[in-house]
């Protein structure tokens, strides 16, 4: 599936979605937050739609993107109200993020199905576990039952139009119904899955929450897109969905650092090192892999496997380079020894 310039679903890489926090209405704002989160590694951005202003506004936030050379997909964030779809669709937005049935009548849907099918515009059903139907809340309870019941019924509407693409996701707060509602849809379904945690909290608790939602269900070989829901800066979070990939090896990253947590037995200021040797390859371009280890139970092991490797103790070091042992250095040269390296390879 294309959403604009991006591949989705179909074995395509998993890609790390944002979603602005600025008022949609006043473009430049929006704009520039946009701006921050694709240079952080944002792939798709999310914008709310609350009311005919904010839609309008999305052909001036596409604008201004392009003119800095920024051609990221926009999503646009709809409830209740087809008429703010329609004008999305009109403004040049790459994708649509509506339930259907929450937008009106049959024709409603039909008048943007047929609109989105123009411009091969895809659309998202995004169930929330919050705001679940009546009677499926009734029949099934806040339940990962009831949520899948919900996303299905949703695409049997777009579906009877002969509409098919489509992107679900089935998000709760409470991370063990999440990961159930989308094991028990993929088994149902073909269609691209956005994972996600709602309402995931702040700072650490909704970073420790996305991460195990979310890395739970990629692990399991489930998701296509991913976002992270914290309550903060959007860049945080698109930091957080890159640090979920990387860990299941699902991209890597430009410098990627394997250091132990310390313990009584270090003998060196691996703190310093660690920080130093970050901000000494900060503008890294291509990816290594480097281990700073501070003592030798596991120290020449994980030296030995990296890209570049230090084993350190006894305010001394010992440098590998791709499994050999090539330096012996002292404390105060660990650093200028292990960029070093890196820069030959």
């Amino acid at each position: 599936m294309r959403v604009g310039p991006l591949t989705i679903g179909g074995g395509a890489p998993v890609s790390v979605q944002g979603m602005a926090k600025t008022d949609t209405r006043d473009a430049a704002a929006t704009a520039a937050q946009v701006r921050e989160m694709v240079a952080a590694g944002a792939q798709m951005v999310r914008l709310a739609v609350p009311d005919a202003e904010a839609a309008r506004a999305l052909g001036a936030i596409r604008d201004r993107l392009r003119a800095e050379g920024v051609d990221v997909p926009l999503v646009a964030d709809i409830h209740f109200d087809h008429k703010l779809a329609l004008e999305a669709l009109r403004q040049g937005i790459d994708k649509l993020r509506l339930n259907p049935g929450n937008i009106g009548g049959r024709d409603k849907v039909r008048a943007v199905v047929e609109a989105a099918r123009e411009r091969g515009v895809p659309i998202r059903i995004g169930v929330n576990a919050g705001s679940l139907e009546k009677d499926l809340l009734e029949a099934h309870g806040r339940t990962p039952r009831a949520m899948v019941e919900s996303a299905l019924r949703h695409a049997r509407m777009l579906e009877d139009l002969d509409f098919r693409d489509i992107v679900i996701s089935l998000k709760a707060s409470d991370v063990p119904t999440m990961v159930a509602a989308y094991r028990l849809l993929a088994d149902q379904v073909d269609y691209p899955l956005h994972l996600g945690v709602t309402e995931a909290g702040p700072g650490l608790a909704g970073t420790v929450k996305s991460a195990v939602g979310i890395g739970h269900l990629l692990a399991l070989g489930i998701g296509d897109t991913i976002r992270v829901s914290i309550t903060g800066d959007p860049v945080e979070e698109i930091r957080v969905g890159l640090e979920i990939l990387y860990s299941l090896g699902l991209r890597r990253k430009t410098l990627e650092i394997v250091s132990c947590p310390t313990c009584g037995r270090i003998e060196i200021d691996l703190q310093r090192v660690v920080r130093q040797v970050q901000e000494r390859l900060a503008g890294l371009e291509k990816p290594v892999k480097v281990a700073i280890m501070g003592c030798a139970v596991n120290g020449p092991g994980e030296a030995g496997d990296a890209d570049v490797g230090l084993a350190g103790g006894r305010g001394v070091g010992m440098i590998y380079r791709r499994g050999r042992m090539v330096r012996k250095v002292s404390e105060d040269e660990m650093v200028e020894a292990l960029v070093e390296e890196i820069r030959r390879l």
